[in-house]
């Protein structure tokens, strides 16, 4: 039985450890044997906090038996992306740069669900700095894809998604700038929040775009995404109960969202797409403007803060960087200031007009990612290959992140590939119930 509980959903886990029918010690010994046993290991974790893990589970087991446990997923071993701070362990998030970076102190939002009872199992490889969504990292580690042993995992948040897919974790935490949440999510078959920018806290998280960087849980199920955003934010879980997609408004984004999309990841979202119509849902198509002009914005808006942030570092000892990711950062130094103030003040007019278009919906929705998970040997030795795929990887989770929206996405049962969910700003909690109603109808 123990081992059915790598693959539960931390709902699942933290209602059996509420039921008497989990010690929380158990549990997460299954979890570290799992890890120490399995052979991706080395490329899924950076490291494993085994004795903090323990005494957090031994502390979770005393809270349930006594009757006083913190909520749900009081418990429940989760793994944290390696860019978060935490005491005592290495904090390098995915590059030489970083190498030995010791932090006293957890990130905010570790300390926030460290207090909420979540168990860490330890820190999960990532791109270099959190700056491509493919997963590919030749300096550190590049984690398994699930589903494609020759494939990438999807970024930046690769190990987070692969702890969860491989069974090593029962979900895992990851930051998302311009899609490092929601597209290992989709390449893992797993559910991903990109939470709205300010809703959560980044102090302790290692930066990479300041004006975009957000956090968010890479899971099983959308009711793990609900409850692990209340233990990141120390706010109530939203409400996922009676959620129906009968007569909810849905947007397919049209042009941009669907431009070369390709076969396999289509076949997946009309498949969705159907399901929903078939449940009740009306599904409009449309185009919105605003999004095809935004998003050549992100080349200097994107760019120039990431420059901003790690020009002095990277240029101290540039070839330490993936010849890749260098240049991208060094992009940034192309544009002016006036380029930046400028191109900001644009995309605040472009998100008024966008959110005024699609006021009218429940959610907009578009495939999480046009392409399935690229090539390892290939990104390894063809410039253009890894160029595209890079670009048009996160071009659709890029517009959440532009607009500055919450979004979810979900599995559509095709391996490897998702629908994304866009909702308003800080509607995450309608945005997450509207996603569970979803959800169901694509499980059924």
């Amino acid at each position: 039985m123990s081992q059915e509980w790598l693959f539960m959903s931390a709902s699942e886990l933290g209602r059996g450890i509420g039921h008497g029918e989990i010690n929380p010690s158990r549990l997460t010994e299954v979890y570290l044997e799992a890890i120490k046993a399995h052979p991706l290991r080395d490329r899924i974790y950076s490291a494993v906090t085994e004795d903090r893990a323990l005494l957090e589970a031994d502390a979770a087991a005393k809270r349930a038996k006594s009757g006083h446990r913190l909520g749900l997923l009081d418990g429940v071993p989760i793994s944290w992306k390696d860019l978060f701070d935490s005491a005592g362990t290495a904090t390098e998030a995915g590059t030489a740069y970083l190498k030995g970076r010791v932090p006293d102190h957890d990130a905010l939002v570790l300390d926030n669900a460290t207090k909420a009872g979540l168990v860490c199992l330890g820190k999960t490889h990532m791109s270099e700095l959190a700056f491509s969504g493919l997963g590919y990292n030749p300096i550190t580690q590049t984690p398994p894809c699930v589903n494609d042993a020759d494939a990438v995992p999807g970024g930046s948040s690769s190990g987070a998604a692969t702890s969860v897919a491989f069974g090593l974790a029962a979900c895992g935490i990851g930051s998302d700038t311009g899609g490092s949440v929601r597209i290992p999510s989709a390449w893992n078959d797993l559910v991903g929040l990109k939470t709205t920018h300010g809703l959560l806290p980044l102090d302790g998280v290692v930066p990479l775009c300041e004006t975009f960087d957000t956090v968010g849980p890479l899971c099983r199920s959308v009711e793990d995404a609900a409850h692990m955003l209340a233990a990141l934010s120390g706010a109530p879980a939203a409400d996922l109960t009676g959620a129906d997609v009968a007569g909810r408004r849905f947007l397919v984004l049209d042009t941009v969202g669907m431009e070369d999309v390709r076969d396999v990841p289509r076949a997946g979202f009309e498949a969705a797409i159907a399901a929903i119509k078939a449940a009740g849902g009306i599904v409009e198509h449309g185009a919105v403007p605003e999004v095809g002009e935004a998003l050549p914005l992100s080349a200097c808006l994107f760019t120039v803060d990431a420059y901003a942030q790690w020009q002095d570092v990277i240029e101290a000892q540039p070839d330490l960087m993936f010849s890749e990711v260098l240049e991208r950062f060094r992009a940034g130094a192309g544009f002016s200031g006036v380029d930046f103030v400028k191109g900001w003040m644009r995309l605040h007019e472009l998100r008024a007009g966008y959110l005024e278009k699609t006021a009218g919906y429940d959610a907009v929705l578009v495939p999480t990612s046009p392409i399935m998970p690229p090539n390892v040997e290939r990104l390894a030795v063809d410039h253009d290959y890894y160029v595209t795929e890079n670009l048009l990887a996160l071009r659709n989770t890029r517009i959440g992140n532009l607009m500055g929206l919450a979004g979810v996405s979900l599995p559509t049962g095709v391996a490897s590939t998702g629908i994304m969910l866009l909702g308003a700003p800080f509607s995450e909690g309608r945005l997450l119930r509207l996603s569970a109603a979803v959800e169901r109808v694509l499980t059924a």
